[in-house]
């Protein structure tokens, strides 16, 4: 079992956490997703713990102003390349 991993009982921690770094959030019941906002950005997701990790790439990249795809980042691993195989690791609760 993983240290965490994205289930319903992390829903309400990661609201805390968005709450906390002073995101607005809201579910929208008529479209069915979870929303937030601040200064202005606006995230949509399935669910709670997706809508961080939205924040997360949002205040990684630090946008100065909307333009057209703001959020790409370059990185080693590409989608859909995912490797299958995960590295030698200690897990931390073992």
């Amino acid at each position: 079992m993983p240290a965490l991993s994205e289930h319903v009982n992390v829903y309400t921690t990661a609201i805390a956490v968005l709450e906390r770094k002073g995101f607005s959030i809201w579910y929208d019941r008529e479209r069915d997703i979870f929303c937030a906002q601040r200064g202005g950005w606006d995230f949509w997701a399935d669910n709670p713990v997706s809508l961080l990790g939205l924040a997360a790439i949002f205040e990684y990249k630090n946008p100065s102003e909307y333009t057209s795809r703001w959020w790409e980042t370059e990185g080693s691993i590409r989608y859909p390349n995912v490797p299958e195989i995960a590295p030698e690791y200690a897990p931390v609760h073992d």
